[in-house]
């Protein structure tokens, strides 16, 4: 479990180590996409691959949810939020967005969750944020429009926008829910034990929104086509329980615990390029000018969101979470 530090090297080290595994995650659930396409090109209905994606991961985490079972007792509300928003929410409201409006703009809408990580640390937390960070979720969400090339099919549909936003408000969520208990040295909830119990919590909920009980099972036997290459479907199931979920979530959450939920959140904008990427090199999708020049621009808003967080002894405002708690303590006490 992460463990924020006073010193400066300690503190660049735990941060160096935070953005690494916001990476990682960004990597693991950007890959998801990749594999999950040919599963359901080859007849899977998309909410059974994404069944089988949450059920499978919760199914690999038992063990620690047996292990971490005191949680149950001790932060029930924190489990069930968890799984209802970070796991079940993100990925019940995203599919059925789809069903609506084009593929871009759910993205670009789920992914205005850094902003509104933002607006809920500055308005209600009532935390400070600094100028850079809202530059860099500024020049991620404009560079994120880039690569999904939003503009390519634009519709409105009232409901379809409100289902996207609700997957965006989900994802706040899980960045926010995730940095729970943080700060509360030994008492604080070890996370893997949140993901597993949140993991368990999303496949009940998607169980009764999936409906598996009529899933085609005889898909998985077979091969799924990967840009004409033929891949075996439980080969890609493997890859989106364990590297898409199980990994992604584990490095996602520790990246919040050392970071802080509006930086980590603006690096996983990175997702959508990773994502755009790999489609790219294994599906064959092929890259427009303007995709690449708004991955550029992520990359840019994501750098400069993670290096806003003043020196010590500065007196700007702070992003860093374990900062303004110790801050916030502080004041409390005085």
């Amino acid at each position: 479990m992460p463990v924020h530090t006073s010193g400066s090297f300690q503190g660049g080290r735990g941060k160096g180590v935070g953005l690494s595994l916001a990476l990682g995650s960004a990597l693991a659930f950007g890959g998801s996409g990749v594999a999950a396409k040919p599963l359901i090109e080859a007849g899977l209905d998309p909410l059974h691959v994404v069944w089988l994606r949450v059920t499978g991961a919760a199914l690999v985490m038992l063990p620690l949810a047996v292990r971490h079972r005191a949680l149950l007792r001790r932060r029930p509300a924190l489990l069930a939020g968890f799984g209802l928003l970070a796991v079940a929410g993100v990925q019940a409201c995203y599919f059925a967005a789809l069903s609506r409006i084009p593929v871009g703009v759910a993205l670009l809408v789920e992914y205005l969750a850094p902003a509104l990580v933002l607006g809920w640390v500055r308005f209600v937390q009532r935390r400070p944020v600094t100028r850079a960070a809202a530059l860099g979720v500024v020049l991620a969400v404009g560079g994120l429009a880039c690569v999904v090339e939003v503009w390519s099919g634009l519709s409105f549909d009232a409901l379809g926008l409100l289902l996207a936003l609700g997957a965006a408000c989900c994802q706040v969520g899980y960045f926010v829910l995730s940095d729970q208990g943080s700060d509360s040295g030994a008492d604080a909830p070890d996370p893997l034990g949140v993901i597993a119990y949140g993991l368990l919590v999303g496949a009940a909920v998607l169980t009764v929104v999936a409906r598996p009980w009529g899933m085609d099972w005889s898909v998985l036997a077979h091969t799924a086509p990967m840009n004409g290459r033929p891949v075996a479907a439980w080969l890609l199931l493997a890859w989106i329980v364990l590297i898409a979920t199980v990994v992604a979530y584990v490095t996602g959450v520790l990246s919040v615990r050392r970071l802080s939920p509006q930086v980590a959140g603006v690096v996983a904008c990175l997702e959508a390029v990773i994502a755009t990427v790999l489609a790219w090199v294994l599906l064959g999708e092929h890259l427009s000018a303007p995709q690449i020049a708004g991955g550029a621009v992520v990359l840019v808003g994501a750098f400069i969101a993670q290096s806003s967080t003043p020196a010590k002894g500065s007196a700007e405002p702070v992003v860093s979470g374990a900062a303004e708690k110790e801050l916030s303590a502080r004041g409390t006490a005085a």
